[in-house]
């Protein structure tokens, strides 16, 4: 057996999906609109349309009405005179006999330019027979309790109230027992079953019609009490709403379906034109790192650009190679002769040229040293200054080479040898150790 709700839902979806309705023509300022039904609806059909949003008129002059408009007879068309100033926006119900907003409801359609404004009277608010108030007056909450009240004097008949969520589902919101108060008026409290963050209209009417109360728009506030929501509360429906293509902003002149067509069509452009960039990008870059490895690198050469990279430097600022001579060549004039500048040698061959050696002993005795210290073998490295180097010379001139004194001839002075011997002398004596020489 199904559950009663579960029955509940299938008729439900059964209505709302057996006919469904669209615009045939663009929405223009004092302009023939025409609509058509299609599927297995139940007619007759009425179709309801209510002011959203500010007027966009001077002084915000408010010059819409809320129609309810009937189709003729079992008619599946309609078509009737817009009577609302460019730029303005509206919403749109279509109901048949098995219930209001049975057809369906439609985003803020907005209404385009055209050269008639015979339509309204800009200078003139219109205002409606009566209207309603809730409280509290701060606004409606998710599953809390609002009161909607009027002045009872001011109304035709029986008063009821609908819900009109854009996009999403139209309803007749249930009225409870009602009551009259001194401050409030007459009226009956609803406990708001629809979800926080949605957007509603609540139009009252009476016997003169539906909107004769006027209507108000309120964004429902979130509590943390849902437990009034179920699967059948009202809400957005998810897809696309009823009315099927018509603009939605001021500079729209084509239907939202096809600008959803061009939005994808660019989109798609936009996203295949940043791909190849993209890609162009890596393969640029990839060449590049490609022919930096290929190119060779040759420091001693000349620069890529194929011009001398040192051309405008000064002579002895210009770098040069150092150049290690030859191992089996001694440090003579003619190894450091064959290069264009004086290098560095290295004379192994050669013993450093000594000054006299003294040998100092610590102790108090009289002992002296037996054996004569043993010399060394001492390596010479001639440098260069820093300052310039020479000019560059002919291959056929001989190049000289400039050596600081060596001190090969120094002897012991006379002074030093005919010195008188001291008693300090005894303890401390300073020997003079012969040198060699590679004279």
């Amino acid at each position: 057996m199904i559950p009663p709700s579960s029955l509940l839902l299938i008729s439900l979806f059964s209505l709302t999906n057996a006919y469904t309705w669209k615009f045939t023509s663009q929405p223009r300022q004092c302009q023939s609109l025409s609509l058509a039904v299609s599927g297995s609806g139940n007619p007759p059909y009425s179709l309801l349309i209510i002011p959203t949003g500010p007027s966009p008129l001077q002084n915000n002059t408010e010059v819409r009405t809320i129609q309810n408009i009937p189709f003729s007879g079992t008619s599946n068309t309609l078509t009737f005179q817009l009577n609302y100033p460019a730029n303005s926006s509206f919403v749109a119900v279509v109901s048949d006999s098995s219930g209001f907003g049975s057809g369906g409801t439609s985003t803020p359609v907005t209404v385009l330019q055209s050269s008639d404004s015979s339509c309204y009277n800009s200078s003139r608010s219109v205002q409606g027979p009566w209207v309603f108030s809730v409280n509290p007056t701060g606004g409606i909450t998710q599953c809390e309790s609002v009161r909607l009240w009027w002045e009872p004097s001011f109304v035709n008949g029986t008063v009821k109230f609908y819900g009109v969520i854009p996009g999403g589902n139209s309803f007749n919101i249930p009225q409870g027992s009602l009551s009259t108060d001194t401050n409030t008026g007459t009226g009956f409290n609803w406990v708001v079953d629809i979800a926080g963050g949605t957007n509603i209209l609540v139009v009252a009417g009476d016997d003169r019609g539906i909107g004769a109360g006027g209507s108000a728009p309120f964004t429902v506030a979130y509590a943390s009490n849902g437990s009034c929501l179920t699967s059948n509360s009202p809400s957005s429906t998810a897809g696309s709403p009823a009315g099927g293509s018509y603009p939605t902003s001021p500079s729209d002149n084509t239907s939202t379906g096809t600008l959803l067509i061009t939005g994808g069509v660019v989109g798609g452009l936009v996203s295949a034109l940043a791909v190849v960039l993209i890609a162009l990008f890596f393969f640029r870059r990839r060449k590049y790192s490609a022919v930096s490895l290929e190119r060779p690198v040759n420091v001693l050469q000349d620069d890529e650009d194929g011009h001398e990279a040192h051309q405008d430097l000064p002579h002895y600022f210009t770098p040069e190679p150092y150049l290690v001579p030859d191992p089996t060549i001694g440090g003579t004039s003619d190894a450091a002769s064959t290069q264009n500048r004086p290098l560095s040698m290295t004379t192994a061959d050669i013993h450093r040229p000594l000054t006299p050696v003294s040998t100092t002993s610590a102790t108090t005795t009289t002992r002296k040293t037996g054996a004569p210290p043993q010399l060394r073998p001492v390596n010479i490295i001639q440098h260069d200054d820093a300052g310039p180097s020479e000019e560059p010379v002919g291959q056929g001139e001989p190049e000289t080479i400039e050596l600081p004194p060596a001190y090969t001839n120094l002897r012991s002075s006379p002074l030093a040898a005919s010195a008188p011997t001291t008693a300090a002398d005894t303890d401390h004596t300073s020997t003079l150790v012969p040198v060699e020489t590679n004279s």
